[in-house]
């Protein structure tokens, strides 16, 4: 199927289901995906077939580029709601992410003081201080957690780390003590021969634990929106997402759906 690859440096602004006009931050090269995870149901595509050519963006081109796209917002009079790490790839696999994580926050507070910043990572790499420290500054601090099933997450999110463990990433997600925002993407369908049909109980309800433990300020949901490089995925369907998300809600934790 189609798949997609976003500018580099900054890309957008685009209307996301989640969190408004969001103007992209991505520090991955714009020929290439550069992520520690290859998840089958990836915007970008796999790994493999994405293989880039060019290097990631420096600091300062960063910081250049996302000044000269604020400018010129600021000209039309359409500034952001959120700016926002995501793109081709893991965002925290950036060398110099924390410290473009300073920049940028500079940039937003000099010109869009009411945007917030967020990140959209897959937390393979927040037992890196530094990295820690980086996204305990960002206003939404936003997480992937598919499921609490270390079978299902190689199946489907796939680490290209064989050390993955999911137990340390629930632990590690714990110590953000609240400031942190859950993701989760609920489908159904086929890989492999196998059904990773995640709306099923055996793996809501472990996922509901984990989020119990987590305790976030906020759980995102959401299923399968664009083209997939995996066929035979399917989307979760309204009603089964609006009852995983009354369970969040009564265990006393917000959380909004995306169809």
């Amino acid at each position: 199927m189609s798949t997609i690859l976003h500018s580099s440096p900054i890309y957008g602004p685009v209307h996301s289901r989640r969190m408004g006009l969001s103007l992209g931050i991505n520090l991955m090269p714009e020929d290439g995906k550069i992520c520690t995870f290859d998840c089958i149901y990836c915007e970008c595509g796999f790994n493999q077939d994405r293989e880039p050519m060019t290097n990631r963006p420096t600091r300062e081109e960063v910081a250049k580029a996302l000044e000269t796209r604020l400018k010129e917002m600021s000209a039309h009079h359409e500034m952001p709601n959120v700016l926002t790490f995501a793109g081709n790839g893991e965002p925290t696999g950036h060398p110099q992410f924390p410290e473009i994580v300073d920049d940028t926050i500079a940039l937003r507070d000099r010109y869009c003081p009411e945007a917030a910043i967020s990140v959209l990572s897959n937390a393979t790499l927040i037992h890196r201080k530094a990295v820690y420290d980086a996204l305990m500054k960002i206003d939404k601090n936003i997480m992937k957690l598919d499921t609490a099933d270390i079978d299902y997450i190689k199946l489907v999110d796939r680490p290209v780390n064989s050390h993955y463990d999911i137990q340390d990433i629930i632990e590690s997600l714990q110590t953000f003590q609240g400031h942190v925002i859950i993701q989760t993407m609920f489908m159904k369908g086929w890989f492999e021969d196998r059904n990773i049909n995640n709306t099923q109980e055996k793996f809501v309800g472990p996922w509901l634990k984990a989020i119990r433990q987590i305790m976030p300020s906020d759980v995102m949901i959401y299923t399968i929106d664009r083209e997939t490089p995996a066929p035979n995925l399917e989307k979760a369907t309204h009603e089964e997402l609006d009852a995983i998300a009354e369970r969040v809600r009564n265990s006393g934790i917000a959380c909004h759906v995306s169809y």
